[in-house]
Order: structure tokens, then sequence, then C-alpha cells
């Protein structure tokens, strides 16, 4: 039986190449059918902020990978309710996307084999 992972994407899309790393390590992954869960956490939560400008900041848009998650089998994606409050994100490009408090995001890793966080 595969372990199931858990990856934790920390960093804005604009910030380095963690949170495009990310995304490709979960739909990776996914197409290979092992149990795997993201968690956007921190600047991570930017990844899902709607109507994102990427061309304006000479990056390459992320929302087609984010939209690709169901198509690869990535059903286990994850919000942090405090860091999308603490940076004024109220709204997200990502459907089913599930916000967790700090006591249900302890429960989160604890529920997964291994987490990596990018």
């Amino acid at each position: 039986m595969a372990k199931s992972l858990l990856i934790v994407s920390r960093q804005a899309p604009w910030s380095g190449p963690g949170a495009r790393e990310a995304l490709d390590i979960v739909l990776a992954g996914g197409a290979f059918g092992l149990p795997i869960g993201l968690l956007f956490l921190d600047d991570g939560v930017f990844q899902v902020a709607t109507r994102q400008e990427a061309r304006a900041l000479e990056q390459k848009d992320l929302s087609a990978n984010l939209q690709a998650l169901e198509l690869f089998g990535v059903e286990e994606v994850y919000l942090c309710r405090t860091s999308a409050a603490e940076r004024g994100l109220h709204n997200w490009s990502l459907e089913g996307l599930q916000a967790l408090n700090a006591e249900q995001i302890r429960g989160l890793f604890d529920s997964y084999d291994q987490v990596i966080t990018l």
C-alpha cells in the first residue's frame, strides 16, 4: 500500500519556484494514484487568490495547474483559514478547497504518513 503524502505549499506564486514545485509534485503524485493532499499555508494562500495578474509580474500563471488538480485525482486540497485571514484573502478561485483552523491542521498532519513543505 502506498504511503500518503501531504504537500505544504508556503510560498506565494511569484516569490520563487517553490509554489510551482509543490504543484508539480502534487500533480505527479495524483497521476500515479498516490494518496496525496495539498495544504496552502502562510503566503502559499496567495496561490488561490482570485484575479491574479501573473503577467503583470512577468510570472507564469499557476491557475491552470490548480484547476487540473481534480483531473489528476487530487481531491484533498486545504487552506489555512488563519493565513488567509491575516492576508486579507476572503475569496479563492479553487472549488472544493477546505478551509481549516489550526487544530484541524494539526490533525491533518497526523493523518498523512509523509509531509513535505516547500
